[in-house]
């Protein structure tokens, strides 16, 4: 066999695997795959940044083989709800009975919610069915959560129930709602993108201005250097063995474990989030911001209005209000709120641990607006308050929201009470010294981390004006030494992004 050939076959099995489907190996944004396909993606962009209607069916056959290299061939879900609520909706606006745009939008919640339970819940409720009258009551089938799906599910219901309310038209084009369904840099982890805040956005001619380049650049630098730097580093090298054997540590490591942990969820979906708005603004579109430094918050409401916003603010209008949210009563307003809360719990995952944490943020949430109620001086967004009240606030939240997130990390609720079990009655302070030295790494990384997000708001402002601001050469830099670092530190495999897996 000749060179020539070796070569041919080797560039043959490349695409081969390029265009081949591997559930061990998805596409992240933080790998090599991606820069390369994203570098070749961006040239036929430009290329067709003049034929608007061309441009958009190109995004849309990338965006769908980005799908299918994440989850293979359901990718054919999303085209199929892309095709259902585009009909429904178009069936909506164009009745004049409203008992059957109720039912119009109520068969949109049900084939989304169905196919959504059918794929998060099933495993649930076969092995909590299996508990409770005996394995093999109901024969076990581990059935593949096609990743992202409770994003796009979501974005999907947004659609149908807003020309409900009168808030949108629908699309003349069925291909303008596959791409707002589709569009890859949000499609598998969110942020949760409202149909009246994109939709507007499709048809308008290509223009990626100076100030969108650099904020674009700026967004990816930061998403990588939380996602594949500081969260990949602490969970493989120092959270992951704390939560896989507590009863290894003493409690203080636990109580670090605990804090690293709400450092790596919040860097590596803050991360991605940020990633997704800077490629989004390379591309010319535009997202809402979807986190907002939540570890500086106050009060718990605070928390919810600065977590993962997109999501929050679809549970509060399509979920809280749809509920009656405070309309009727305090009671009922209470109720709402850990209803609310409770099943965004499940919107994470069918376990006991996501019903948990959830239930825990309702009654959070519930008590937050109870004490208000009371005593009106006290506030719901933290900014209001005087610096001691924030301070002590701010402290009381942040450990709350932590506790959270032992519920929410833990496999089992053994690991829940060992975890805790060590910190009451196994704290042992005399370790610390021991722990920075042995740590040294993890506790860098971990203080830059919380530094990064307790930054006063105008640095971080002035900051990310800077890097923004600056000539085209010094951003490639920039952007350069942030790969290169990540190569530096990052582990033998990638690393998935935690709501991948949500």
């Amino acid at each position: 066999m000749t060179m020539t050939e070796i070569s041919l076959d080797a560039l043959l099995g490349r695409v081969q695997e390029l265009l081949s489907y591997d559930s061990t190996s998805p596409l992240i944004f933080n790998s090599g795959v991606f820069l390369f396909l994203f570098v070749g993606f961006v040239t036929g962009y430009l290329l067709l940044r003049r034929a608007n209607s061309l441009r958009l069916l190109y995004v849309i056959a990338f965006s769908l083989y980005f799908y299918y290299k994440s989850s293979g061939l359901y990718f054919l879900l999303l085209v199929g709800v892309s095709v259902s609520d585009y009909l429904i909706g178009h069936a909506i606006a164009g009745s004049q009975d409203q008992r059957l745009k109720r039912r119009l939008v109520a068969l949109s919640a049900i084939i989304n919610l169905a196919m959504l339970g059918y794929f998060k819940y099933t495993n649930f409720f076969i092995e909590m069915a299996n508990g409770l009258f005996g394995a093999g009551f109901l024969d076990f089938k581990n059935i593949f959560l096609p990743v992202g799906i409770s994003f796009f599910v979501f974005q999907s219901m947004s659609y149908t129930i807003d020309i409900y309310r009168g808030a949108i038209r629908p699309l003349s084009r069925w291909s303008d709602f596959l791409f707002y369904l589709s569009f890859f840099p949000q499609l598998v982890a969110g942020p949760i993108v409202r149909a009246k805040d994109f939709i507007p956005q499709i048809r308008k001619p290509l223009i990626v201005t100076r100030e969108m380049f650099g904020r674009g650049i700026c967004f990816i630098i930061a998403g990588l250097i939380k996602k594949a730097i500081i969260s990949d580093y602490i969970s493989l090298n120092f959270v992951d063995r704390i939560f896989d054997e507590p009863a290894l540590y003493s409690g203080f490591e636990c109580l670090m474990g605990i804090y690293g942990y709400a450092l790596q969820i919040y860097c590596d979906f803050s991360g991605y989030s940020d990633m997704a708005i800077g490629i989004a603004l390379l591309l010319g579109f535009r997202f809402p911001k979807n986190f907002d430094a939540p570890y500086k918050s106050a009060t718990i409401t605070e928390f919810w209005r600065r977590w993962h916003i997109s999501l929050s603010s679809w549970l509060r209008d399509y979920l809280y209000i749809s509920l009656g949210g405070n309309r009727k009563g305090k009671v009922r307003t209470y109720i709402n709120l850990l209803l609310t809360m409770l099943l965004g719990g499940l919107w994470h995952g069918a376990a006991v641990r996501f019903v948990l944490w959830g239930a825990l943020h309702g009654v959070a949430l519930a008590i937050h607006k109870m004490w208000m109620s009371i005593a009106p001086w006290a506030k719901a967004d933290g900014r209001d308050m005087n610096f001691v009240v924030r301070l002590l606030g701010g402290i009381f939240t942040f450990n709350l929201v932590c506790l959270g997130w032992l519920l929410f990390r833990a496999e089992d609720m053994q690991t829940v009470h060992l975890m805790l079990y060590q910190i009451a009655n196994n704290f042992n302070s005399a370790i610390i010294p021991q722990f920075i030295e042995g740590y040294k790494a993890v506790v860098g990384l971990i203080v830059i981390g919380y530094a990064m997000h307790f930054i006063p708001e105008k640095i971080d402002s002035d900051i990310q004006c800077k890097v923004a601001g600056a000539s085209f050469w010094w951003q490639v830099a920039m952007l350069t030494a942030t790969v290169w670092c990540v190569m530096q530190i990052k582990s033998s495999d990638i690393q998935p992004f935690i709501y991948f897996q949500f």
